[in-house]
C-alpha cells in the first residue's frame, strides 16, 4: 500500500506516530517559512505543515504543489496549537509535520472550484462529472446510495429472499413506454431490447417456484426527460408468491421506516401505519394521485352549491357532468391581483380556463363572482369550506380529470406561497383502487393504467363491467412523489387472454409478444404480485436534493446525453454495415 492511513483516519489517538497519507491537495496556504496542505481524501481531510528547518526537501516539494495535485505525505502526528484549532473539522486538534513530499501526479486548473460549496452550471458539471465527484456534496450522496442499497439488500437477505440477475439484453415486448433497440448482428434484422423493468421475468421466476425474488435493477426507457427521470436507472424489484397486496405492503413499508429512521433520524414520520387512500379520494381531495400530505389545502366540491347559480360557466359545467372544486387558503385574503393572476396561469398550463376567488378581508368579502351568485350562494360557500376572516378561496371548474389536476397543481403552487411546506417531515401514503383502464384520448381505445398483467381488485365485477373495474395495484407515495408502484399479477391465462382482448391485442399480436408468459401460465403458475421502487427518487428525497441526477455518479442531461463521453455518437461506417442496418440523414 502507498499509505498507512486515510485522511479519516487521522485523530488524536495516533499523535506520536508516524503515517504515510495519500490524496489530493484540497487548499494550500504558504506563510513563507511555513507551508500547510488540507490534503483530501474520500474519507476526509488532514491538514499537513512544512518545516524547512527540520525538513527542507519536503518544504521544497510541498511549496511546488497546487490545488487538486496528487500527493504523498510522509510525517508524524502532532497536536495543532490552541489558537489553530477547528472544531468544525474532524482532524481539526491535530496536524502532520510531513518528513518526506511525493508529488505522484499534477492536475490543470479545474473547470470549477473544488473545495467551494458554489453553485456551478449543471452542463460543466456533467461535463467534467469525475471532477464533480470530487465535492463533498456528491460524495456524500454516492456513499449514501451505496449505504442505502447494501441495507436494502439485508434487508431482504433476512426476510429470506433470493436476488436474481435477470438479462439486460431481451425480447421487445412494449408496455407503454419508449423501448432502446440493440441490433442483432448474427441475425439480420431482428433486434434486443434494453428492459424497461424485469416485469415479465420476474414473473417467470414465480412460475419457476423461486418464490421470493429482489433484484437492484437497471432499467431503461427512451422517454422525455425531467428532474425525476432518467433514461436508464436504478429500481428495486420485488416480486413474491402466495399473498397478497396487504402482505406486499406490510414488507415495504417496514423497509422504508427502517431506511428512513437510519438515514433521516432527524425526519418525522408524520403517520405510521402509513395512510392508505383510494385512487378516488387523492384526485377530489388533492388533485394529485401522488398526494403531498404533509400540509392541508384539501379540495372540496361545491358543484352542488353552483348547479343552479346565476353564473353560467359554472352552472353549464355542472350540468353536463364536470365539478367545481375550490380550496380554502387560511390567512391569504391579502393576495395581490398580481399573485392571483400567478396561480390562474398555472391552472392554464393544466388545462383549466381560469380561476374565481372570494376574498374574506378587513373590508368583507370581495369577489368577481358577487355580479353572478347571489349572497346566499356566496355564504354556503363560505360555510362548507370554513372559511374565517383573512382567508381566501380559490375556485376552479371543468371535468373531473382536468378540474382535478389543475387544482391540484394550484394547491402546491399556495402551499409554497405561504409557507405551508414543513420541514424535516416525510409524509408516507399508499394510493390504492386505481382504474383498471384508461381511455385514450385521440383513439379512445382502452390501455392498461398500470400494465396488462395486473389482476382486477373483484373478478365478478370485472367480468360484468371491465371498463369501470378497479385494479388490484397501489402506489407508494412520499412527499408528493412517487417512489414506487406495483400489482397482484394475473396468474391465470384465460384471465390474461380477457385482458387482451379488451385491450385489442389479437391472439397473434399476444403469442408474439407474450408467449413465453402465456405458455408459462399453463404449467402451475402461483398467486403472486410485486412491487418496484425508484432507487434513484428515494436517494433524490433523502439527500434532499431537487433532482435524481444528483445521486447519480454519472447521469445524462435533460436531453439524455452523457456530455462527458459524448454519448450518443455517431459508429464506424463497417460496424453499421456488420449489424444490417443503415441510418437516414
Amino acid at each position: 500500500m502507498l499509505r498507512t492511513h486515510t485522511c479519516g483516519d487521522i485523530n488524536e489517538n495516533l499523535i506520536g506516530e508516524k503515517v504515510v497519507l495519500c490524496g489530493w491537495v484540497n487548499n494550500r496556504r504558504d506563510l513563507g517559512n511555513l507551508i500547510f496542505i488540507d490534503l483530501r481524501d474520500r474519507y476526509g481531510i488532514t491538514q499537513i505543515i512544512s518545516d524547512p528547518d527540520k525538513f527542507k526537501n519536503a518544504h521544497t516539494q510541498m511549496d511546488k504543489a497546487r490545488g487538486e495535485y496528487v500527493v504523498r505525505a510522509t510525517g508524524v502526528v502532532r497536536e495543532r496549537p490552541d489558537e489553530q484549532i477547528n472544531k468544525n473539522m474532524f482532524s481539526g486538534k491535530i496536524e502532520v509535520l510531513i518528513e518526506n513530499f511525493e508529488i505522484l501526479n499534477e492536475s490543470l486548473t479545474p473547470p470549477f472550484e473544488i473545495n467551494q460549496n458554489k453553485e456551478v452550471g449543471e452542463e460543466l458539471r456533467l461535463t467534467y462529472r469525475y471532477l464533480d465527484l470530487r465535492r463533498d456534496r456528491m460524495k456524500k450522496n454516492i456513499v449514501m446510495r451505496h449505504d442505502l442499497v447494501k441495507d436494502v439488500r439485508d434487508f431482504f437477505d433476512e426476510n429470506d429472499f433470493v436476488e436474481v440477475e435477470t438479462p439486460i439484453l431481451i425480447k421487445g415486448t412494449p408496455e407503454g413506454s419508449r423501448e432502446y433497440l440493440v441490433p442483432s448482428r448474427l441475425y439480420s434484422g431482428n433486434f434486443y431490447v434494453l428492459p424497461q423493468s424485469p416485469q415479465q421475468l420476474k414473473q417467470l421466476l414465480m412460475v419457476s417456484g423461486m418464490d421470493r425474488y429482489f433484484q437492484i435493477a437497471r432499467c431503461f426507457r427512451d422517454e422525455d426527460q425531467r428532474g425525476d427521470r432518467q433514461p436508464e436507472f436504478t429500481q428495486l424489484d420485488v416480486e413474491m408468491s402466495f399473498i397478497d397486496y396487504k402482505d406486499i405492503m406490510a414488507l415495504i413499508e417496514q423497509l422504508l421506516v427502517q431506511l428512513s429512521e437510519k438515514f433521516k433520524p432527524d425526519y418525522k414520520i408524520l403517520k405510521k401505519p402509513f395512510p392508505v387512500l383510494s385512487y378516488d379520494f387523492v384526485m377530489n381531495t388533492y388533485g394529485s394521485d401522488k398526494p403531498d400530505l404533509r400540509y392541508g389545502l384539501e379540495m372540496q366540491d361545491i358543484s352542488e352549491i353552483c348547479k343552479n347559480c346565476g353564473f353560467e360557466i359554472f352552472s353549464k359545467i355542472v350540468n353536463a357532468g364536470g365539478l367545481i372544486k375550490a380550496i380554502r387558503v387560511p390567512g391569504a385574503s391579502a393576495f395581490t391581483r398580481k399573485e392571483q393572476d400567478e396561480l390562474t396561469e398555472i391552472s392554464k398550463v393544466h388545462g383549466l380556463k381560469g380561476l374565481s376567488f372570494i376574498s374574506l378581508g378587513a373590508e368583507g368579502i370581495k369577489s368577481s363572482l358577487q355580479k353572478f351568485l347571489n349572497e346566499e350562494e356566496i355564504n354556503n360557500i363560505i360555510k362548507q369550506l370554513k372559511a374565517e376572516n383573512g382567508d381566501l378561496i380559490v375556485i376552479g371548474a371543468d371535468n373531473f380529470k382536468v378540474v382535478c389536476e389543475s387544482m391540484g397543481k394550484v394547491r402546491q403552487e399556495l402551499a409554497k406561497k405561504i409557507n405551508l411546506i414543513p420541514e424535516k417531515t416525510f409524509a408516507y401514503c399508499w394510493v390504492i383502487d386505481f382504474p383498471m383502464f384508461e381511455e385514450d384520448k385521440e383513439t379512445k381505445k382502452l390501455a392498461a393504467t398500470h400494465h396488462p398483467f395486473t389482476a382486477p381488485l373483484e373478478i365478478d365485477s370485472f367480468y360484468k363491467d371491465p371498463k369501470n373495474s378497479k385494479a388490484n395495484a397501489y402506489d407508494i407515495v412520499l412527499n408528493g412523489f412517487e417512489i414506487g408502484g406495483g400489482s397482484i399479477r394475473i396468474h391465470d391465462s384465460n384471465l390474461q387472454k380477457k385482458i387482451f382482448d379488451i385491450l385489442e391485442i389479437s391472439d397473434d399480436d399476444a403469442e408474439r409478444r407474450f408467449g413465453h408468459l402465456l405458455r408459462a401460465f399453463k404449467y402451475g403458475a402461483p398467486p403472486h404480485g410485486g412491487i418496484a421502487l425508484g432507487i434513484d427518487r428515494l436517494l433524490m428525497l433523502f439527500a434532499e436534493e431537487s433532482n435524481i441526477r444528483e445521486v447519480i455518479a454519472f447521469p445524462k442531461d435533460q436531453k439524455a446525453r452523457d456530455l462527458m463521453l459524448g454519448a450518443p455518437s455517431k459508429m464506424p461506417d463497417d460496424q453499421i454495415k456488420e449489424l444490417h442496418i443503415q441510418t437516414i440523414e
